[in-house]
């Protein structure tokens, strides 16, 4: 048991004995953000949605109907995400327990996020949806999350774990992750947001929108750019721009009509301009210059594009059921023009033992010439995800149990298309110039695609103080590799290789709670755990197979709510994936990491004081994870090779997570401080103490956001990230060590109307 979990069930038993006599209310003081009041009672964490978002379009029905739920679920609402100011979703999710995350580029544009010990890298083995929709590139046959939804637009975040996450998927071990978009709004009004900062930080956001009799509409732009706060040898960008657009119209059957219907079109398109890279640095290179970036990286750019559009009907012809479809299709194309090796030496391994190629790192650092050794691949990828699903919900009561059911059924293709080649850049005075470039589509050459027919059924079933939600999904899934050779561009199918594979899965779950009392539950939940094995499946790798277990209990409807929640992943076979993020060759082949467990314990609670006008809210979210190897290996996957012994420890997976969240508002005047530490985590697997140069650096950074109101509406803000300017290794992959955000100022205005 880590030493500092006993310390935590005290501040929980102290939180909760303090709750009984707890200090006087004002009842015409207000809360700031995190605090939970009555209506939201357990894990949500501000106040509910917009009301134009359908309930079958969320993961966790609200924060009405969260703390209900048997299993771990949290909701952060559009209160608490206005307060905290933030548009990196890793920042976000610090406050939820049972999440992990690895830093990459400093702004979260390209999160890495697991759920209970499932692995981070590009959110691959969770299910993420916006509006209740897959958004992931392709979410069955490359689902690594290179495209991740502008948080800066959205209005609301859940989190769902456990046995009731099944209606979710595909990904059912960790759990889902939804976003939620601004909606329409009943009357004329909107916002406009604008802020200023480091790094020639600007950030920008309109909402504009109206109902009129039955027609509504909704127009948003989020617009952000920096400087970035890397610095390249030589001088160069570091940043990025990006600029999203999202519009709504909606159609509502009249008051008082037989059937209630409403019809809403979603459209949306995201581009993004990028000057990242995949070259890290060396270690003692970051230890004297952590914010560094090497003359080799100058031409490092991704660029993307991505492009949505939902048709979403919702029926209800009385109290008692209703149904609701939504018909979507969402393209990405991304091309990130990247280093790849220098002189036959792959960047990661000439960064990992820098002695043994000095020859190369000079070539790497500007400080040698090169008459054109530097491979810059074009990762160029088309990636597209389209389908139709509908939910069935009915509310009834038989054998004095109250039921609430729900049907859903989808349909989903999705694919990617890689067509990829090098470019050779030589190196003059520090400055590279093209030498040759490769034929178009003699890197990578193919189309991987999948058709999946997924169906579930959950019930709610209510009697006496008993809640049980059993569930079950189907998955049916098959995929399909065309690889044309790299010596095709034409694609006329000379040397055409097809493979075709298909799974199956039958995912059941159960979760159980009983009230104890009419503030405290107790609940348990055990399910499959359920990850497509995707296209690069063959007859040495078996699929990604677990049992998961938890229990718990949640205390709400008073001054303090907590929820205590223990779990237990037991894998049958872990999978890792060869990607370029982790530092391998991208060919998106699958390895066996066979038998894995996976424990934990995660802890919410939510305590609000008040003196007079003065309100302050405090939440606290720790996580305990322990992931570790239950066999031995020998792999040439990247992140375990070239062995793994029994007992070792998975690695990117955080020990602990604290985050503390502390609001204050009085009068004009509120406040939101966030208190996270993350511990140290394992680059490598091992046991024992991480040795030098195996782990990331365990951190503790401080953010802090102060408003004051000048008039109704209209809000001047601060807000600081990392205010003790915490130095630290966040991670060391793809290619060498990266560093976290260094102190971040920012200033802005926002006034809604």
């Amino acid at each position: 048991m880590p030493r500092v979990l006993p310390l935590i069930l005290v501040l929980v038993l102290a939180a909760t004995l303090f709750a009984q006599n707890p200090p006087a209310a004002s009842a015409g003081s207000a809360a700031a953000a995190p605090a939970v009041d009555e209506s939201e009672k357990a894990t949500a964490v501000a106040a509910p949605p917009p009301p134009i978002v359908f309930d079958r379009l969320t993961v966790t029905g609200g924060p009405d109907r969260v703390q209900k739920i048997p299993g771990s679920a949290t909701y952060i609402g559009q209160a608490a995400l206005d307060q905290q100011k933030y548009t990196d979703i890793h920042r976000i999710l610090r406050q939820v327990p049972g999440v992990n995350i690895q830093e990459e580029d400093g702004y979260g544009l390209r999160p890495n996020i697991g759920m209970r010990g499932t692995g981070v890298e590009r959110s691959g083995k969770i299910t993420i949806l916006e509006d209740g929709v897959l958004i992931a590139p392709a979410p069955y046959a490359a689902p690594a999350a290179y495209y991740f939804p502008t948080v800066g637009r959205m209005v609301g975040i859940e989190v769902r774990k456990g046995s009731t996450a099944v209606r979710q998927g595909p990904y059912t071990t960790g759990g889902a992750l939804n976003l939620l978009s601004s909606s329409i709004p009943s009357d004329f009004g909107g916002r406009i947001d604008f802020a200023y900062g480091d790094n020639a930080m600007t950030r920008g956001r309109i909402v504009v929108g109206d109902t009129v009799g039955r027609l509504g509409w909704l127009f948003e732009t989020f617009q952000q750019s920096t400087d970035g706060f890397k610095r390249l040898d030589g001088g160069g960008p570091t940043g990025f721009d990006l600029s999203d657009y999202l519009g709504k119209l909606r159609w509502n059957s009249a008051a008082g009509s037989r059937f209630s219907q409403a019809l809403e079109l979603k459209v949306g398109r995201t581009s993004q301009k990028g000057d990242e890279t995949y070259l890290g640095l060396t270690e003692s290179d970051f230890q004297t210059t952590p914010f560094r970036r090497y003359a080799a990286s100058q031409m490092d750019v991704i660029d993307a594009e991505h492009e949505q559009i939902q048709l979403t009907h919702f029926f209800a012809p009385g109290a008692a059921w209703d149904v609701t479809t939504t018909v979507y299709r969402n393209d990405f194309f991304r091309n990130w023009h990247k280093l790849d090796s220098v002189a036959g030496v792959g960047i990661g391994a000439a960064l990992e033992s820098p002695g043994q190629h000095a020859g190369v790192m000079a070539i790497i650092r500007g400080e040698a010439d090169d008459a054109g050794t530097l491979r810059v691949r074009n990762n160029r990828r088309d990636y597209y995800g389209q389908g139709v699903q509908s939910v069935f919900a009915t509310r009834f009561s038989a054998a004095s149990a109250s039921h609430q059911l729900e049907v859903g059924v989808r349909y989903h293709q999705d694919g990617e298309d890689r067509f990829q080649e090098d470019e050779r850049y030589g190196m003059n005075g520090g400055r590279m110039f093209l030498a040759r470039t490769d034929v178009a589509g003699s890197n990578a050459n193919r189309l991987t695609e999948a058709k999946a027919a997924a169906f579930f059924v959950q019930d709610e079933i209510r009697f006496g103080r008993w809640r049980v939600t059993p569930g079950l999904r189907f998955e049916s899934i098959d995929f399909e590799v065309r690889n044309f050779g790299n010596a095709d561009p034409d694609r006329n199918g000379a040397a055409l290789r097809t493979t075709r594979n298909s799974v199956e899965a039958l995912v059941p779950g159960v979760g159980v709670a009983y009230a104890v009392s009419p503030s405290l539950d107790v609940f348990a939940g055990v399910h499959r755990g359920f990850a497509p094995p995707g296209a690069g499946v063959n007859e040495d790798t078996a699929a990604e197979e677990s049992i998961n277990y938890e229990a718990g209990f949640r205390l709400n409807g008073g001054p303090v709510n907590a929820e205590v929640v223990g779990f237990f992943n037991d894998y049958r076979n872990l999978l890792g994936r060869d990607t370029l993020s982790t530092g391998g060759t991208g060919s998106g082949d699958l390895f066996n990491g066979g038998a894995v467990q996976v424990r934990g314990l995660e802890l919410a609670m939510d305590r609000e004081m008040r003196r007079g006008a003065l309100s302050m809210p405090f939440r606290l979210a720790y996580t305990w994870t322990e992931a570790e190897f239950m066999s031995s290996f020998t792999t040439s996957f990247e992140d375990w090779a070239p062995e793994v012994h029994a007992g070792d420890e998975v690695p990117y997976i955080p020990g602990h997570q604290l985050t503390l969240t502390a609001g204050m508002s009085r009068g004009r005047w509120n406040g939101d401080a966030q208190f996270s530490w993350n511990g140290a985590m394992r680059t490598a697997p091992g046991r024992g103490a991480i040795p030098a140069g195996s782990g990331t650096d365990s951190y503790f950074t401080t953010d802090l956001t102060v408003g004051y109101g000048l008039l109704s509406g209209l809000e001047l803000f601060v807000q600081g990230r990392n205010l003790t300017d915490e130095r630290y290794i966040a991670a060391r992959r793809p290619a060498g060590l990266r560093p976290g955000l260094p102190r971040t100022l920012l200033t802005g205005v926002t006034w809604k109307f």
